[in-house]
């Protein structure tokens, strides 16, 4: 139950669709009469999140002033591509296609990742495929630690428990893609005088799930109050393909497919959501846990996770630390 009386569940994250619409709205016009930018720059992931957001910003600012971007690379999903096309088809929006994968050869992305694989698997070379994860939080309290899972060539599996200096590795390497997309957001913001867009939910936001200056660097975040959930309710509402809302959510950041949860959540985002929910907003532990499936042990456990995440990735919220505190320059109108 809730402090209100109703029961906890589903209908909790249920919200006023024309409501929240109006609030984005609102909140990307005035930023942009604010900062004279003529319209808003959207990376196109074919995902839901990057979807909704340039939905929304049609809603709010009209087709002409809305520009996408697709930026697949040579791990992305053979879909990737497709499905962003898709979304930019369906909102009428002027679009490109960046492909980045010789940017990240160029910047050593693919050899640096490779090269710290090959620390704990010696074999990984051309033709395997890799991706990370992480064991299930709601199991046990024991520490955590993250694997590298290896496809051979020929199809065999096998998985090697990653060392700090490789995971470190391989997560560096990696983020090259996020900044590199970032990167090239910011040419065409640059060129039309636009602003860009984030795309992250309140999930990714509050449990920093984006790379510092690449994904989560932007001039404005929409959705970045609404849990995942939230967020497909308003996909609905705005019309985004069946075919975006019905894809699973993924990384799409690995050679190999890699769910969000394998990799960083500890439940599906419906679990989730409703997992942060209950602890952002005091519901009592054995209520989350019924409405989940899940004991109020393994609830408290994902908590002890929230937490935990919410301290290790305070970092990448920080701005920039100052010597001496300077005075914020007012430009006037």
């Amino acid at each position: 139950m809730t402090s209100s009386g109703t029961a906890f569940g589903p209908d909790s994250l249920r919200i006023d669709a024309d409501l929240e619409t109006a609030r984005i709205s609102a909140t990307l016009s005035s930023y942009l009469a604010s900062t004279k930018r003529r319209g808003i720059v959207v990376a196109l992931s074919g995902g839901i999140d990057s979807s909704v957001v340039a939905a929304a910003c049609v809603a709010a600012l009209g087709k002409e002033r809305v520009f996408g971007l697709h930026m697949p690379e040579r791990d992305s999903s053979d879909d990737t591509l497709g499905l962003s096309r898709l979304v930019a088809d369906s909102l009428g929006i002027e679009s490109v296609h960046e492909d980045i994968t010789p940017l990240l050869e160029a910047a050593g992305c693919y050899q640096r990742r490779d090269d710290a694989i090959r620390l704990v698997c010696p074999e990984y070379g051309p033709g395997y495929k890799s991706k990370i994860v992480l064991p299930s939080v709601i199991d046990s309290d024991s520490f955590r630690l993250y694997s590298v899972v290896v496809q051979a060539p020929d199809g065999t599996l096998t998985k090697h428990r990653l060392t700090t200096e490789s995971y470190l590795g391989i997560v560096a390497a990696t983020n090259f893609k996020q900044r590199v997309r970032k990167m090239m957001e910011y040419y065409h913001a640059d060129r039309l005088n636009y602003a860009v867009s984030g795309t992250p939910n309140r999930l990714e936001y509050d449990q920093g799930f984006f790379v510092k200056l690449g994904d989560g660097s932007a001039d404005v975040k929409p959705i970045a109050h609404l849990y995942k959930t939230q967020v497909y309710q308003l996909a609905d509402h705005l019309g985004v393909p069946a075919d975006i809302s019905a894809r699973p959510s993924t990384t799409d950041t690995y050679s190999l497919p890699q769910s969000q949860e394998e990799f960083y959540f500890s439940l599906p985002y419906q679990r989730m959501d409703l997992c942060l929910y209950g602890l952002n907003n005091g519901v009592p532990v054995d209520a989350v846990a019924e409405a989940v499936g899940l004991t109020s042990e393994q609830v408290l456990r994902v908590y002890r996770d929230i937490d935990q995440k919410r301290r290790t990735s305070n970092y990448l919220h920080l701005a920039p630390r100052l010597a001496v505190d300077v005075p914020e320059i007012s430009h006037g109108g």
